[in-house]
């Protein structure tokens, strides 16, 4: 039994909140059930006072979306010298700028869709790529204000410019990449198994089927050739040291196997802070490859450090 004081850090101010807060109470449940001292952190701004006193001997961070995942909560941490799980300051910040993380994967060698970054209020009436595109908020996770537009849209989708918009000003405009939905862990130095995610009733993977019971099916391993299978592993490791990750990450893909021959794989982004609930990826992807939950956890606390 490990004895060690680990703070478990959820919840957050993000759009993300209710998710983060699954996550952590799984997460603070399972460590506990580990032998841990725990404590339950559901992080305010007030987050570096809390820190400073409490002390603990590793900052879990079970937060999703910004300031849990953009490199904020561990500039923090590394201001107070707590030994964090997770990327550090610079692959955290890197990885939640969809555009910048692109550029980097790109010149990696890993293939990405092409892309425009534009402002929100400079669509007007005329498409700014040919249809079937993607509109992603640059700095958002979740899928939280992804647009898909069609090839039979006459004209970009007006929620965009609309003042009900609150995912910031800056959008990607991504190829629509169509096909199926794959996804592939890394942890320390080695890719675990490949998930394809299969959305029940949603179009796409969006915000109900990634974290709503029954919103999605998972296979493990996914049902493709063994090339296909190791390219995305390869893929998802290349990613994760290119962007300078550490500890878990998670890169999803698009894999179009509907023509001739192998088929088009395409990147689509890195993330630094996979979810850790019971319909998690990731935890699952672990079990796949021998973890329980409890010892998957504790390999994360214990590769936790700080200058990340």
């Amino acid at each position: 039994m490990s004895g060690k004081h680990v703070a478990v850090l959820m919840g957050g101010f993000s759009s993300e909140r209710p998710v983060s807060l699954s996550s952590g109470a799984a997460c603070a449940d399972a460590l506990e059930a580990e032998g841990y001292r725990v404590t339950r952190v559901d992080v305010g701004r007030d987050v570096a006072a809390v820190l400073a006193e409490l002390r603990p001997d590793v900052a879990f961070n079970a937060l999703h979306g910004p300031f849990g995942e953009d490199g904020t909560i561990q500039g923090i941490l590394e201001y107070l010298e707590i030994p964090y799980t997770h990327s550090g300051v610079l692959a955290s910040a890197l990885a939640m700028d969809k555009a910048q993380a692109k550029h980097v994967a790109k010149a990696a060698g890993i293939p990405v869709a092409e892309a425009l970054i534009m402002d929100r209020r400079e669509f007007g009436n005329v498409h700014p790529m040919k249809p079937p595109y993607v509109v992603k908020p640059v700095r958002e996770g979740s899928s939280f204000g992804v647009v898909i537009v069609k090839e039979d849209q006459s004209h970009p989708p007006q929620v965009i410019t609309s003042s009900e918009w609150r995912y910031g000003d800056r959008v990607m405009v991504e190829r629509y990449i169509a096909g199926r939905e794959l996804t592939c862990g890394v942890m320390g130095d080695v890719a675990l198994g490949v998930t394809e995610i299969i959305p029940q009733g949603h179009a796409f993977y969006d915000y109900d089927s990634k974290y709503v019971k029954g919103g999605s099916r998972h296979v493990i391993p996914a049902q493709i050739s063994p090339n296909i299978y190791q390219k995305i592993q390869t893929l998802a490791l290349k990613a994760h040291q290119a962007i300078g990750c550490r500890g878990v990450s998670r890169s999803d893909f698009r894999f179009d196997d509907r023509g001739e021959g192998e088929g088009e794989l395409i990147w689509l982004e890195i993330n630094t802070q996979p979810g850790m609930t019971p319909t998690s990826l990731v935890p699952e992807m672990a079990q796949h490859a021998g973890l329980q939950f409890g010892e998957f956890l504790r390999w994360m606390v214990e590769d936790a450090s700080c200058l990340r």
